[in-house]
């Protein structure tokens, strides 16, 4: 995409800004309705498991919406000041089941290097290229072949990253990231305690589990179709440009307004990754008012496509599915 003369940067800005006043209405009315919902849902069990599931459906879309503002946190976008996001946002991951201070370096990395075929595998979710894939060991081939299977991928994938990948910290991970995992653990592990102490672990469980599933399978989802549609945008580094990779390697997914305001305005994810210090509620409102910023969108019925993707095709520069590793290999064949 060109921009001609137009400094992307110094439109971008005018939004790089946070106000308190929206910031903590956002807190007010995410967190609180999720805490009372989970309580009433809780108290269904009493009517019956079917009412139960019935509320943890809204419970899991507010389990979303803190995420997201965690993850504006993380980018120091939510406040003013480092000091109140990084509060904020410590409180937060134990209610979203997430080291603050080791999601946000992750997340960082993933910001730096979206789009970058030599720098893949942190905080992102991993995609071979066909010719990567037809080289591996039979046992990568079938991990990979689990890890991307939809059913598993945004069902007990994603609660296994959120509930147990997050409770431990990686090689990489500086003094401050080890800490946020250990604190987010003890608090995680004073929390549930408590709460099973009070209600016992098979109502505890019969309430968050359901929550858990449905957030982390629609969290995953939207990270996913965020940069896995058609089409996008992967180069090797030397050929790699930011700016391609946030206009062409991000999508505009565009949600019912119910969903977006669930999703935080994440559906905007092209200016997201332009400028990660816009605040979540100020997303949309740069969209509208900048039209180098209205590209074609992606609804929910263009991103089912997105299941069907596996592998990035290196000489077609596209997503493909499985049937590109048969033609691959056909092809080898008669080239030999």
């Amino acid at each position: 995409m060109s921009i001609g003369k137009i400094k992307w940067q110094s439109v971008v800005s005018k939004y790089a800004y946070p106000e308190t006043w929206r910031s903590l209405w956002q807190v007010v009315n995410s967190v609180i309705p999720f805490f009372v919902l989970w309580y009433l849902a809780y108290r269904s069990l009493e009517v019956g498991y079917w009412l139960t599931l019935l509320i943890t459906i809204p419970a899991a879309g507010f389990m979303v919406r803190m995420f997201i503002i965690f993850h504006d946190c993380c980018h120091g976008s939510f406040f003013k000041t480092p000091l109140a996001n990084d509060r904020l946002g410590l409180l937060l991951g134990a209610a979203v089941w997430t080291p603050y201070f080791e999601w946000k370096h992750s997340h960082a990395i993933h910001h730096a290097t979206a789009g970058d075929l030599d720098r893949r595998g942190v905080g992102d979710v991993y995609t071979m290229t066909v010719e990567e894939y037809i080289a591996a060991p039979w046992y990568k081939k079938f991990g990979y072949r689990i890890m991307r299977n939809p059913f598993i991928l945004f069902t007990i994938g994603a609660t296994i990253v959120f509930a147990l990948t997050h409770r431990f910290w990686t090689s990489k991970s500086g003094k401050r990231e080890r800490n946020s995992v250990v604190w987010t653990n003890m608090a995680l592990f004073a929390f549930v305690g408590w709460t099973v102490y009070h209600i016992g672990w098979q109502a505890y469980v019969l309430v968050e589990l359901p929550i858990l599933l449905m957030a982390c399978g629609a969290g995953v989802w939207l990270f996913y179709v965020q940069h896995n549609f058609e089409p996008t945008y992967w180069e090797r580094h030397k050929d790699w440009e930011f700016f391609k990779a946030g206009m062409d390697g991000s999508s505009f997914y565009k949600l019912p307004k119910v969903l977006q305001w669930f999703t935080g305005n994440i559906g905007f994810h092209h200016i997201h990754h332009l400028s990660p210090k816009i605040p979540n509620y100020k997303l949309e409102q740069c969209h509208k008012e900048n039209p180098i910023f209205q590209i074609e969108p992606i609804t929910f019925r263009d991103s089912l496509k997105s299941l069907y993707f596996r592998l990035w095709d290196e000489k077609e520069k596209m997503l493909v599915g499985w049937r590109a590793v048969k033609k691959y290999k056909m092809k080898m064949q008669i080239d030999q």
